[in-house]
């Protein structure tokens, strides 16, 4: 079954608590970009925004940390509450499995993230320890890039090889997720899809109905799978 983390760098900051509490019914996860200005040329949300959505929410808190430190800011997200840590394998070399272990002691999930052209031979092993792999299908840094089609053989080849080894962690993508790309990424293996301006809080000003215009989209794009398929 899809599971959906709206973005929350892309929410309305005027409408947080209204939007929070909303999605916190209907979302399955909330994703925090932590964003150093190093690793990616922006600096987005904190360890202290991730505080004050905890205050409102008991759904998962996924902190994508794109920062050139992950083990201080990890820390610090999951001090200030996140339920998941996810990270890029070009910035833990060296560090990766004391990383991993500092976060599954702390009963905290592990999350590893790969670029476009982040080769999935990169994160082959924290696979077996990963409880969620997302695939960057934009380049990081920024909300509302366009989608880079080459990423949907990297879907397949992660999902080929979580068969194939019979590894537990789900597939998710980062970037893009709408009603243009959606058929191609459940056909490619996504089994989730972090929202963000085109795929969920762009359709309306209002939350509500623009989850619904999203759940519209998405079942459309199974409808046209399965019709496809046939």
């Amino acid at each position: 079954m899809a599971f959906f983390s709206p973005s929350l760098m892309c929410m309305n900051l005027s409408q947080f608590e209204y939007q929070i509490r909303f999605l916190d019914v209907h979302a399955d996860y909330f994703h925090v970009d932590i964003m150093d200005g190093h690793f990616v040329p922006n600096l987005t949300l904190s360890p202290f925004f991730i505080s004050e959505a905890r205050k409102l929410t008991n759904k998962i808190i996924d902190a994508h940390l794109m920062v050139e430190d992950p083990v201080l800011i990890s820390t610090l997200c999951i001090d200030a509450g996140a339920d998941m840590i996810s990270f890029h394998p070009e910035t833990t070399n060296g560090k990766a499995f004391r990383l991993i272990d500092s976060l599954q002691k702390k009963g905290c999930k592990v999350g590893v993230v790969l670029n476009p052209e982040t080769p999935i031979i990169a994160a082959e092993d924290y696979y077996e320890l990963a409880d969620k792999v997302t695939i960057m299908t934009v380049d990081p840094g920024f909300a509302g890039q366009p989608f880079i089609m080459q990423s949907l053989r990297k879907i397949s080849q992660v999902r080929e090889l979580k068969v194939a080894k019979g590894y537990h962690f789900k597939i998710e993508i980062d970037g893009s997720c709408n009603a243009k790309t959606f058929s191609n990424l459940i056909r490619a293996g996504s089994e989730g899809f972090v929202l963000g301006n085109s795929g969920l809080f762009s359709l309306d000003s209002d939350i509500e109905k623009a989850w619904s215009k999203m759940l519209d989209n998405f079942n459309s794009a199974l409808e046209n799978l399965s019709n496809w398929i046939c």
